[in-house]
């Protein structure tokens, strides 16, 4: 997520793995209303995070994500087929998919008709056949109509599918993506994805990836293709579409990179451009290879008031980002897309890291030092909000609070002086080369840094992160 500054059908080869409704009855497709009582059977409404306890599904991993959609700007009509291939983690009669407002059409389980039923943002669906426990199998779920976003005044407001007067724009943090596709929604289960998105012709539509073939013109319609061959989390899917100035290039370090802008922000296409070539190779050569396979970013007009590191695309809402908040959302491509947290209430890991590298971005330009941007910050009396909320443990109904990222950074920099540079640079290398693709824990983090600092670490960490106070001051 940006500084708060500014708030913030297609078959793929697979490796072996793998939310309000209009109606809050249950409604069974072909029939009767099916219930689905929680029985050990029934894979979980919830992946198990206590502070979104409805969010995600147990009972399977999702190995991939092929979305079909075709979007109408003008009516703001959505329509959609989305084949998720995933592998069950228990016997399965029933489990969950989220899925907000739009009306479901049909859902198969490996090309047989299954039946379902809704209730707010879960939806249950019951295979022709139980699922052994282990097994793969593919859901089919076609569905429609006019996505509503999520509107969260305490969690960073309005996001999900936002429609836009010319497209969407797309940005889903925390919990977003059910707005528009059903998914296992919750950072926990990452995925693959292809996308084939409608849309009418002299529209753009950008997603995550790259384009496995160039757009497809038929009559007045185009579809573009994009593909996300790296695990991703739900909520940095994008489907954005709207008119779009668009470059493509490569990095001076030889990265694919794309920026569009709006045409309200086409003076923007070259710094965004060049900005985010700049960052991306430089992060490469502190934070360790990039993890994927290219990069960019997206303005679009729509007035969000944030950014969002979608991934491979960050997404900037409504403005033209400096290069402090570039240097956030990229570097959040290491640290919160490619290594992504288990549990929202470790989000420090993500934004305290993203906050930490706009510092180290700052050392590199000449512009400020880490040093002096925490001695700034730590100048400020005991009495201040950001020292009663500790950063370790994000709150539900305040995630994205300054006290995650600034105080957040701020441990990063203590750790810093603790460890000395060459252990800390090489912590952050090997946190982000560890948990490649995966995710972690705060846990693991403090961990790792322990077992390459060879120090108890303890009482840093238990002071910058887990008190609701002002640490004591650096020795």
């Amino acid at each position: 997520m940006g500084s708060n500054r500014h708030v913030a059908t297609m078959a793929v080869a697979l490796v072996s793995v793998l939310a309000c409704s209009p109606s809050t009855g249950a409604t069974a497709s072909g029939g009767a209303a099916v219930e689905a009582p929680h029985r050990k059977d029934v894979g979980a409404p919830g992946i198990g995070d206590k502070d979104f306890p409805d969010d995600g599904n147990g009972g399977y991993d999702v190995a991939h994500y092929g979305l079909k959609i075709e979007y109408e700007p003008e009516s703001k009509h959505l329509t959609g087929v989305a084949s998720i291939y995933a592998r069950a983690t228990q016997r399965l009669d029933a489990f969950n998919l989220d899925l907000s407002g739009l009306e479901v059409g049909g859902i198969s389980v490996d090309g047989k008709e299954a039946t379902y039923s809704r209730s707010g943002s879960e939806l249950t669906v019951r295979p022709a056949a139980p699922l052994a426990d282990g097994a793969r199998f593919t859901i089919q779920v076609s569905y429609s109509g006019v996505p509503k976003p999520i509107n969260d005044p305490k969690n960073l407001g309005l996001f999900g599918f936002v429609p836009t007067d010319d497209g969407a724009f797309v940005a889903c943090q925390p919990d977003g993506a059910k707005t528009w596709f059903p998914s296992n929604d919750h950072p926990a289960d990452k995925a693959t994805f292809d996308f084939e998105i409608t849309v009418p012709k002299g529209v753009t539509a950008l997603a995550n990836g790259e384009m496995p073939r160039q757009p497809a013109t038929e009559g007045d319609k185009t579809t573009f293709y994009w593909r996300e061959k790296h695990p991703m989390v739900t909520y940095l899917a994008t489907a954005t579409m709207g008119k779009f100035s668009v470059r493509q290039g490569r990095t001076p370090g030889g990265i694919p990179v794309l920026a569009a802008v709006d045409p309200k922000f086409k003076k923007s296409l070259s710094r965004l451009y060049t900005t985010s070539a700049a960052v991306t190779d430089y992060f490469g050569k502190v934070f360790g290879p990039y993890p994927f396979s290219s990069t960019g970013g997206i303005v679009d007009d729509f007035n969000a008031g944030y950014a969002l590191e979608n991934q491979t695309k960050p997404i900037y809402g409504g403005f033209d980002p400096d290069e402090s908040i570039i240097a956030h959302e990229l570097a959040h491509e290491w640290y919160g897309d490619s290594v992504s947290i288990q549990r929202w209430k470790d989000l420090w890991l993500n934004e305290g890291f993203a906050t930490y590298a706009e510092w180290l971005w700052a050392e590199h330009k000449g512009t400020n030092t880490a040093d002096a941007l925490f001695k700034g910050y730590y100048e400020r009396p005991s009495s201040d909000a950001m020292w009663k909320y500790p950063p370790g443990r994000a709150q539900p109904r305040d995630l994205f609070n300054e006290s995650v990222y600034t105080r957040g950074g701020m441990t990063l920099h203590v750790l810093r002086k603790t460890i000395g540079d060459a252990t800390f640079f090489k912590l952050l290398k090997e946190w982000a080369a560890e948990h490649r693709y995966g995710n972690a824990t705060t846990a693991q983090f403090i961990a790792l840094a322990e077992k390459l600092s060879g120090k108890d670490l303890g009482s840093l960490f238990n002071a910058w992160l887990f008190q609701p106070k002002k640490p004591a001051p650096l020795t």
